[in-house]
């Protein structure tokens, strides 16, 4: 399935694309899309429903995040080798985990906002795992029995923020709007090999990010395994896999940051694409 969260923020209802790409209304079946509705059964529920009975919704209406409630927002840094080297810095021994505020999620398509006084705001498609059950020292031989789907992320990142400000890279990450999620919660069940997906994003037309999960330093699998062992997972936690090479910080010999009025595309083979114009916050 892929399912959805439509209408204005904060007041997302439920819903799904089916077969014809159209979008249908799932509030009469389940209350949101969040950790209690990745459950293996109620997922069996909503997959058992014909799309055909349920209500159409207009295809204007805004697309929130695919996933309402989240726990955790977790992101794995330089997890891809030629990124790493794009970046100068060393292959990871283990996954670079960095946290992203909640407060930063957003929809797909909903503006990117430049924090004031920002001059160096970067793009970075990446793939967003979302976790369905209850996950604690899981082997990464069953990793993938604990994700629930899949979806698009834009790590949006400041760079000077991320690097020049004492601390964390997660000052860098979690400025709002830095966090677009979806369109859809593609079900793990409709993706034969969540390592063969290709990455793209393009900044006003201009292809920036090409890549493919299979470059990843760290599979999918022992990044769970990893995390799991440091902490419990919970069914709507996201985590943000890593980002191709192609971000506005590698580009030599000056880097090229966003500016107001930028236009943002992404996507990933499977999961669909997001847009998102740059504004002044």
């Amino acid at each position: 399935m892929k399912l959805l969260r439509f209408g204005p923020q904060g007041q997302e209802k439920p819903g799904l694309v089916d077969d014809n790409g159209i979008i249908r209304d799932l509030s009469g079946h389940i209350g949101d899309i969040d950790g209690t509705a990745l459950a293996t059964e109620t997922l069996a529920r909503l997959a058992a429903i014909d799309p055909a009975t349920l209500p159409e919704v207009d295809p204007a209406t805004r697309l929130g995040p695919c996933i309402g409630d989240v726990g955790k927002f977790m992101c794995i840094g330089l997890n891809y080798s030629d990124h790493a080297a794009e970046s100068n810095l060393p292959i990871p021994e283990h996954p670079i985990l960095f946290m992203k505020a909640n407060s930063a999620i957003t929809g797909p398509n909903d503006n990117v906002e430049l924090p004031r006084g920002s001059k160096a705001t970067d793009w970075e498609v990446e793939l967003g795992v979302v976790i369905g059950k209850h996950a604690k020292y899981v082997s990464r031989d069953n990793a993938l029995d604990y994700v629930a789907g899949y979806c698009v992320i834009n790590d949006v990142s400041e760079r000077d923020y991320q690097t020049k400000l004492t601390g964390q890279w997660t000052k860098g990450k979690s400025c709002d709007t830095f966090g677009p999620i979806g369109p859809w919660l593609v079900t793990s069940d409709e993706i034969a090999d969540s390592q063969a997906l290709d990455l793209w994003l393009d900044v006003n037309g201009q292809r920036r990010q090409t890549g493919s999960t299979g470059k990843m330093i760290f599979d999918i699998a022992t990044i769970i395994e990893h995390l799991s062992q440091l902490m419990s997972l919970h069914p709507g936690d996201v985590i943000s896999t890593g980002t191709p090479p192609g971000v506005g910080m590698g580009v030599k010999p000056n880097p090229v940051y966003l500016k107001a009025g930028d236009v943002m595309e992404l996507g990933i083979s499977g999961l669909g694409a997001q847009r998102q114009t740059v504004v002044q916050g």
